[in-house]
């Protein structure tokens, strides 16, 4: 059976069994058979923190709240004579933030509810796996840090179900969050009941460099990326054929090519998650890029500073999807209105825009609901 119609079941049967359902699929697939609430036990884990971890978690938190604060756009209204047109933001009511199990992966969900508090997010669901029967302490010292009271150890398939459904608590309005084929599959299946940030596949990273890049650097910022998976992808994209030696491994694409524009259009071909460009003038480079997740620039921002500290988001498309889809923002919170308030005076100067095009597609009420106003 494919993964595809697997996870179409899984979904059927949560959607129309429940909560029972969540459970029966948390005990095949995790294990577990407890409780998918925390206990007050299991919350004051939270504890066990370390002081040096809590700093590290603060000051990522202050790096990630000063970047993303000032994406937070106010709502524009305007006037024209008695008329009033405009643009208003209202954050999503409910969402749900899926945190991988595995390696714990506190970074996810710091890049995801930091940006939806600031949004304005009232309600905030966290789901993830528990190993051995309890969920990483960092996690739960992140959440409850934030205020978070809605933590469930529950994983994979039935946890994006749980979410969209509301089986074992409320379904949210979009859901967040990386996580396996399966995971991935499920949001895309779910997608229209719920909306979804994105369907993430493989890590990729590609690096432009010239020779003036340190070897080492550049390989071990390729290396870093595969450790995500046997499937994630590595592009080194040089001029240096020094550096290609150098950089040799069974695991990345090298293409030594005559000239950096060269580079910079066979990168925009790939559309990768993560762009570094290390040369003599990246900035020069990068205005010729139009399709990456994301582009950091020089010798000392390599990819996983984003992916820890940065304070920029490593939530990013993948698969070539960086040609029409962005990097995660506090925008992704938030839904856009129209409010406009036409005067009468302007309604009766140009209604006849509206009747026109009416009698041109055949919509008679539509006509009728501009005629009748006088």
């Amino acid at each position: 059976m494919d993964i595809k119609t697997t996870v179409r079941e899984i979904l059927e049967d949560i959607e129309k069994n429940g909560f029972k359902a969540v459970e029966n699929y948390s005990e095949k697939f995790d294990g577990y058979t407890g409780s998918l609430n925390l206990s007050e036990e299991e919350w004051e884990s939270a504890e066990q923190v370390s002081e040096r971890d809590r700093t590290v978690v603060e000051r990522i938190a202050e790096r990630l709240t000063d970047y993303h604060s000032r994406q937070l756009e106010k709502d524009d209204i305007y006037f024209k004579k008695d008329s009033v047109f405009g643009l208003v933001s209202r954050s999503i009511d409910r969402v749900g933030i899926y945190v991988p199990g595995g390696k714990p992966l506190p970074s996810t969900l710091l890049m995801t509810v930091i940006p939806a508090i600031l949004a304005g997010v009232k309600d905030i669901v966290v789901c993830t796996p528990p190993k051995n029967g309890s969920i990483n302490p960092l996690i739960i010292y992140i959440a409850r840090k934030f205020g978070i009271t809605e933590l469930y150890k529950v994983g994979g398939v039935q946890a994006i179900a749980a979410m969209t459904y509301g089986a074992g608590f409320k379904s949210v309005n979009k859901i967040f969050g990386p996580g396996n084929a399966f995971v991935n599959e499920a949001k895309r299946q779910v997608y229209g009941d719920v909306g979804i940030d994105s369907l993430a596949g493989p890590s990729e990273i590609c690096v432009i460099a010239d020779s003036t890049a340190t070897g080492s650097f550049i390989k071990e910022d390729l290396l870093s990326q595969r450790e995500h998976g046997k499937d994630s992808k590595a592009w080194l994209l040089t001029t240096s054929e020094k550096l290609a030696e150098y950089c040799s491994d069974s695991s990345i694409d090298i293409e030594i090519l005559e000239t950096l524009e060269e580079c910079a259009e066979r990168a925009n071909s790939i559309a990768p998650e993560h762009l570094e460009i290390v040369t003599e003038k990246p900035l020069k480079i990068v205005d010729l890029i139009r399709n990456a997740g994301a582009v950091y620039l020089g010798e000392y921002t390599p990819v996983p500073s984003a992916d820890y500290f940065l304070g920029s988001n490593h939530v990013l498309p993948t698969g070539k999807a960086a040609r029409f889809s962005s990097v995660l923002t506090v925008n992704d919170f938030q839904r856009r209105m129209t409010v406009a308030s036409l005067s009468k005076e302007e309604f009766m100067a140009d209604r006849d825009l509206g009747i026109r095009m009416a009698q041109i597609e055949g919509l008679e009420h539509h006509r009728k609901s501009m005629e009748v106003r006088e």
